[in-house]
Parts: C-alpha cells; structure tokens; sequence
C-alpha cells in the first residue's frame, strides 16, 4: 500500500480522495526541514501548497519517495531540479486556480482603474473626497495581454465584454485561434507601446525573469497601468518603484512578488499602487478543487501507473505509445546486455507506423533500458532517465520514418562506444504483441523473456541438438529459440528463452563442445 503525507493546510478533500482509494493518507503541516526529512524517510507521495520547502536535504531523506505534488500552480519551493535528478516526479495541478486567478485579476484591473482601496480607505477614515480619486474607464482601451494560456485567455474574454481592445502577446497560440477569441497578436514592442494597462499571465522561467523590467517600462505609456496576478519576479519590483516614482508609469496592481511572504517592498509607500498578498488562488472553491485534483493525481499514479501534470518529465506515455515504450526498454536493455565497454551514444529508431506516435517518449524508455542495467542510481525512469545518460555522456539520437522495411511497424535500438556496434531489432504483433525480429545482423524471431541466452557459434549440424542437450542435464528448461544466421555454414546465433537462469557450469560444459565466440545471458 502507498504512503502519502500532506505537509500543508488544505482542503480535508484530498485526505478523503487517498483513503477511499486506498492510500495511507498522513496530514502533518507545518513541520521543520529536520521534521520533514524524519517524516519523508518511508513515504512513497508528498503533497504541499506553498509553505512547506521541498529542499534537496527533503528530497535524499525520501529514500521511498516517488512523487511530490503542488496543490496549485508554482513549484517555487520544491527543488525540482533535485527531484529530477532523483527520479521523483514533481506534479502540480494546473487547472484548478484559472477562474480564481483570472477573477483576481480583472478585480485588480477595476481596483487600479478606479482607485478603489485609497478611496475606501479614506472614507472609512471620515473623509468624503471624490475629487482625489477620479479613475479612467476600460471600455475603449488596450488591454495587452503577455501570455494567453487558460488564465491569460479568460482574461481576455472578460476586457472583450467591458469593450476593451485586447492586444496580446504568445508566440505558441496561431492567428487563427486568436481571430476565434477576437483577439489580435503582436510581438512583445508591439504591446507594451500600445497598452493602456497590461496583464502578464506566464510562468516565472529564466526566459520570463524580469520581463517586465526598466527596458520594458521605457517602451509604455506614461498613461500605462500593470497588472502582475502571475508569478513574482516577472516584474522588476525595483524597476517599477522607479517608473511609477516618476511618473513614468500611471500605476500598478501587484498579487504576487518576488521574495514572499513580504512585507517591505518599496511599492507599498506609493500611492499609485494597489497591493494584495498573492490572493489569486484565494477562494473557497479553487481551494477545495487544487486539494481535490493533486488526491486524484496521486490516485491514478499509484493505483494505475500513470502520471498526469508533471512539470519534471517532458515526456509521458499515452496508451497507444505504453506497449511500444515497454518494448523500447527491453530493446535497451539487451543491447546494454551486449555492448563491451562504455556505451557513448544510443540510435532510437521508429519506423512505420509507430513513427506517429511520441517517439521521444519510445527513445527514452530505450534509454531508461539501458542505463537500468548499469546504472548505480536506485531508480532510472522517464524523469530522470536523460540526466543520468547526460552525467554518464551518453548521446542519445532518434530516428523515425513513415516506411518500414518487412513491418508495419518497427523499432531499432543500437548501443556505440568503446567496443562494437550492438543492436536489436523489435515489434508488435497485434499492436500488443512483443517480438524481437533481429539482433545484430542475424535476423531470427523470439518473444522477450526474464532469462534470454543468446549464443553465437558455427553453423554446423547437430549445434541446437547441443544446447539443448546440455542444459536439459542442469534442469533447464528452455520454453522458446530461434536461430538466426548470415549465410549457410558461417557464423549463427541462437536465441533462447528459459524459464530459469544458467548455471555457470553448464556454460563451461557448451564451450567445451562448442566453438562459442559469444555466450550472454540476458535479463530483461
């Protein structure tokens, strides 16, 4: 049975979802690193908000650990790149907070627009005073719009029915899709000179880190107001300061920042500003549905194996690509199996049909094959599969092609590096059905097995008779072979398939009668 521990306050929905699933459920929030790390040694799932630090230090405790979950968006606090290179995988629950984040910034653009927290403020202090706090309207300006993702967009919709033009900036949504939402794009110069008040919906990236910052703001109005309900840091806190400081800026609405909690920032002096403490998830019903949707996450992780909004693993595995990837980690293996020496460089190879499914998911499934059976870490898998073969200076290259010489499908893996060239050849029959067709240059047929003995020797009458003779006598019971050779009475290569593994001596009792120039017992 899984284990999972909640180290954050949320919603009693998530703790409900892992029982009645199964999961030994934990909640204990707020705990110290050294706590934690006591907690996490024999837990399989973490799930957090945003209190909790998943530090390194957490991460090497978790000695079970094999997922840790955001009951939100941002992944500031969890070290992801530690949890990569552990195999973890890092989940978050990406659609959860949209409509509450996107409400919130539509109240931060109003708020800004009509200066409605200095007016409240001053009324609640016994003065009445309209004169100090006339706004501007939003029908009839720009809205520019950085990033139209779920959040960006339904922002956009709502500027559109308060007659706002929107002019947006995202280099992955088409014009087509843009004309849909009755949107107009333009490159990043384009926005910031033409927006009356801007909204950022991205990520915090090294590409989107202090987007917003003094060279930005010089391109805006001095009319131009900002709205930031996104990530801390995409803004130049300091830069802003300056601009609305002088003047250069009219104003700005700020939920999130770039150290948090805070509550010393320079914006809060300016009266220009309007400030709240990172509420765009804030609501009773984003609340319960982040808790809600990291439960179920975690439900079908570990009951069904698969793995939803990981933002460590760049590739996952539907259900058509799943027979090919478990295919593809066999072929990895065998040639590991094979190869003398260092592997350098692995070819992943897709051809014929399966070329249309995710073939970097199939390669690095291959890859995980390989380093599974050399590799010293604890777990290999589709998170941290490419950083173990990077540190290893393992290359891996893909190859795919409509066409398929004698298949309709087929898969190659081949292992180069410091002795020669090793491959396998593999398909499905059926679309469900596991053979290997080749193994170097001999072409034979056999399904994948827990013990394979692949030997190579002299094509001569009486070899299989041999083999089989022999390991009959150490009780071994072969359940498959196939036979595969170059031409008539050269080199040949069996392939066996046993229901156990070889004992050393009936190896050394086939050599004796047997030219081998290669005997390899393969584990898959």
């Amino acid at each position: 049975m899984a284990k999972v521990l909640i180290a954050d306050s949320m919603s009693g929905k998530a703790a409900e979802v892992l029982k009645a699933a199964g999961i030994e459920t934990t909640v204990k929030t707020k705990q110290s690193e050294d706590a934690l790390c006591e907690l996490v040694a024999d837990i399989d799932g973490l799930i957090v908000r945003s209190a909790t630090k998943v530090t390194a230090r957490v991460l090497e405790a978790g000695k079970k650990l094999r997922v840790v979950g955001r009951a939100g968006v941002g992944v500031d606090n969890i070290d992801v790149p530690a949890a990569t290179a552990k195999g973890v995988v890092v989940m978050n629950t990406p659609l959860g907070n949209i409509t509450s984040a996107a409400e919130h910034s539509v109240a931060m653009l109003m708020a800004l627009a009509r200066n409605i927290p200095r007016a409240d403020e001053k009324l609640r202090g016994g003065t009445w005073d309209k004169k100090s706090f006339t706004g501007v309207e939003l029908a009839g300006k720009t809205l520019g719009v950085v990033g139209l993702g779920k959040v960006g967009q339904k922002v956009a919709r709502a500027a559109l029915a308060l007659e706002m033009r929107v002019l947006a900036h995202d280099p992955f949504v088409t014009s087509e899709r843009a004309a849909e939402l009755g949107i107009e794009l333009g490159d990043l110069d384009t926005v910031l000179a033409e927006a009356d008040f801007l909204t950022l919906h991205v990520p915090l990236t090294e590409a989107t880190r202090g987007l917003v910052g003094a060279e930005a703001l010089a391109k805006m109005k001095s009319s131009a107001r900002i709205v930031n309900v996104a990530r801390g840091g995409v803004v130049d806190e300091f830069a802003l300061f300056e601009a609305l400081k002088d003047g250069r800026i009219a104003g700005a609405a700020i939920d999130v920042f770039s150290k948090e909690p805070t509550s010393d920032s320079p914006l809060f002096g300016l009266p220009n500003v309007v400030v709240t403490p990172h509420l765009g998830a804030s609501t009773e019903e984003a609340q319960e549905r982040v808790a809600e949707d990291i439960a179920r996450q975690f439900v079908v992780f570990f009951n069904e194996g698969r793995v939803m909004n990981a933002v460590n693993l760049s590739v996952t595995l539907d259900r058509r690509t799943e027979p090919w990837a478990r295919l593809a980690e066999k072929l990895g293996s065998l040639v590991a199996h094979l190869a003398d020496g260092a592997v350098r460089r692995l070819r992943v190879g897709a051809y014929g049909a399966v070329s249309e499914l995710d073939t970097r998911a199939i390669a690095i499934s291959a890859l995980r094959g390989l380093l599974a059976h050399a590799a010293d870490e604890e777990t290999i898998n589709l998170v941290n599969a490419p950083v173990v073969a990077s540190e290893r200076g393992i290359e891996l290259n893909e190859e795919r092609s409509a066409k398929a010489r004698n298949f309709a499908s087929l898969l190659r893996v081949e292992a180069e590096g410091e002795g020669p060239m090793r491959s396998a050849r593999g398909t499905l029959f059926d679309g469900q059905v596991e053979r290997i067709v080749a193994i170097d240059e001999f072409a034979l047929e056999i399904a994948p097995a827990e013990n394979l003995l692949l030997m190579r020797y002299p094509d001569r009458p009486g070899m299989v008779g041999v083999f089989g003779s022999v390991l009959g006598e150490h009780k071994v019971n072969i359940a498959g072979m196939a036979v595969g050779r170059k031409a008539r009475a050269g080199e040949a290569m069996v392939a066996l398939t046993l229901d156990d593994a070889v004992p050393e001596a009936a190896f050394d009792e086939i050599r004796k009668k047997v030219d081998l120039s290669e005997a390899t017992l393969v584990r898959l």
